[in-house]
C-alpha cells in the first residue's frame, strides 16, 4: 500500500511548537539593530502559483518557483474561506511564513477566533497558558515517537494532555453554554432527513421524544453533562427504528453492484453468507465477530480484484524517478505484490528505502497564509 504522508491533527488541533525551516524564500529576513541586541524580524514572504487541491482550510499549490506548497487558511474565518470561492486551476498570491510542522498552523491566535466573544482578558490569559502547555507537551510526545519510547510512556504523556484540555474545557464551558442557541424540537427532528424518505414518526413516539428532547436541552444549559447524556441516549433508543427504516442496511447485491468481477458461482454463494453473517454479528453488537468474518468475506473477494499495475500505481505521484530506480522498484513491487505478511513487508521496506529521497525533495513547503490575494481582491484574518 502506498506510503501514508503526515498530516495528523490531534484531537481538536495539533500541537508542536517549532522555528520556520530555512529556505530561500526567507530571504526576506533582516536584522535590526538596537542599543542592546541585533534583533531579527521576520519580513512577510510572498508566493504565488496555481492552486492543486482544495481542502477545507487549505490548498496544495504549484508554486511559480517550481515548489509544491501546502497553504493553511486558519487564520480565516469559514465565511471568509467560502467567499474566495477557491478552484483548481487558480493563480493566486499570499503571503505569510514558512513553518516546520502542519501543527504550527493551530496557534492559540486560530483557537481563539472560535471563542465566544464573552471570554475575558483574564480567562484568555489562562487558556493561552493552557494551551502553550498543551504545544509544550505535545512536543515532548512526537519526540518521544521518534524515539521509539513504550507504549505505556506514550499514554501517559497524552493522559497529561488530556488533563489539560479538561482544565481550559473547565473555563470555556460557560462561556459556550451562555452562547449556545439549541434547535427547536421540530429543526432537530427534520435535520434527521425523515419527511424525504416518507417516513412518518408515530404521534406517541414523536409526543415522547419532543419532552425527552426539551430535557435533554435544559440539563445540557445547566451543564449536567452525565444526566444529559443520559437523555440523548434516551432520545436515540426511540429513533432507532426509524433511522433503521430510512437507512437501511446495504444489501449484498447492492454491495457487489457495479464490481465487474470474473466470480464463480458457488463462491459469489458464500461471499453472500460471509457478507450477512458479518451484518448480522455488527447488529448484534459482536464487534470482535464482525471483525472476523469481514476479514474473511475481504480475503476471499480480493483474490478476484485484479491488482494494480505498476505502472498505475506509480502514476499517482507527481515526481519521476530514475530509469534505474524505476527499474528496481517495479521489480520489488511485483514480487510484494506476490508475497504475504512479513516477507511483503521486507519488499515494501525496500520499495521505500528507494522512494524516500523522491519523497524529501518533493516535500511540501508548509505555509500559514495571512493574506491571500486573488482577481485583484485582497483578503486579511478578520481579526487583523
Amino acid at each position: 500500500m502506498k506510503k501514508p504522508f503526515k498530516k495528523t491533527w490531534m484531537i481538536a488541533s495539533a500541537f508542536t511548537l517549532g522555528m520556520a525551516v530555512l529556505t530561500p524564500l526567507q530571504a526576506g529576513a533582516t536584522t535590526l539593530e538596537t542599543k542592546d541586541s541585533n534583533i531579527n524580524v521576520q519580513i512577510e514572504q510572498k508566493i504565488s502559483g496555481t492552486i492543486k487541491e482544495v481542502f477545507g482550510d487549505g490548498i496544495n499549490l504549484k508554486g511559480i518557483d517550481g515548489e509544491n506548497y501546502f497553504i493553511s487558511f486558519s487564520k480565516f474565518s469559514n465565511e471568509q474561506i467560502e467567499k474566495m470561492n477557491l478552484v483548481v486551476g487558480q493563480e493566486i498570491s499570499i503571503e505569510g511564513k514558512v513553518v516546520d510542522d502542519y501543527s504550527d498552523f493551530y496557534t492559540f491566535e486560530v483557537y481563539k477566533k472560535d471563542l465566544p466573544k464573552e471570554v475575558t482578558k483574564e480567562d484568555l490569559g489562562k487558556l493561552e497558558k493552557l494551551f502553550n502547555e498543551i504545544k509544550k507537551l505535545e512536543k515532548e510526545a512526537s519526540d518521544d515517537v521518534d524515539k521509539e519510547v513504550t507504549e505505556e510512556e506514550l499514554e501517559k504523556k497524552y493522559e497529561e494532555i488530556e488533563k489539560v484540555y479538561e482544565e481550559m474545557y473547565k473555563i470555556t464551558k460557560p462561556y459556550i453554554l451562555a452562547n449556545w442557541q439549541p434547535e427547536t424540537f421540530e429543526q432537530y427532528l427534520e435535520g434527521f432527513g425523515f419527511s424525504e424518505g416518507n417516513i412518518a414518526i408515530k404521534d406517541n413516539d414523536k409526543k415522547q421524544l419532543q419532552a425527552i428532547y426539551e430535557e435533554w436541552v435544559k440539563l445540557e444549559k445547566s451543564g449536567d453533562e452525565e444526566k444529559a447524556n443520559v437523555k440523548y441516549e434516551e432520545l436515540y433508543t426511540i429513533l432507532q427504528p426509524y433511522l433503521d427504516e430510512l437507512y437501511p442496511p446495504q444489501t449484498f447485491e447492492e454491495y457487489m453492484e457495479g464490481m465487474e468481477l470474473d466470480i464463480p458461482a458457488e463462491t459469489m454463494a458464500k461471499l453472500k453468507t460471509l457478507y450477512e453473517d458479518a451484518q448480522k454479528a455488527e447488529n448484534d453488537e459482536n464487534m470482535e465477530l464482525s471483525e472476523t468474518v469481514w476479514n474473511q468475506f475481504h480475503d476471499l473477494l480480493s483474490q478476484f480484484i485484479e491488482p494494480l499495475t505498476f505502472e498505475e500505481y506509480m502514476s499517482d505521484y507527481d515526481f519521476e524517478v530514475s530509469k534505474e530506480d524505476k527499474e528496481q522498484l517495479k521489480k520489488l513491487y511485483e514480487e510484494a505484490m506476490k508475497l504475504e505478511n512479513e516477507k511483503a513487508e521486507e519488499k515494501w521496506e525496500a520499495f521505500y528505502n528507494i522512494l524516500e529521497p523522491y519523497f524529501a525533495l518533493n516535500k511540501e513547503i508548509l505555509f500559514f497564509a495571512s493574506k491571500l490575494t486573488i482577481n485583484n481582491q485582497d483578503y486579511l484574518p478578520q481579526s487583523e
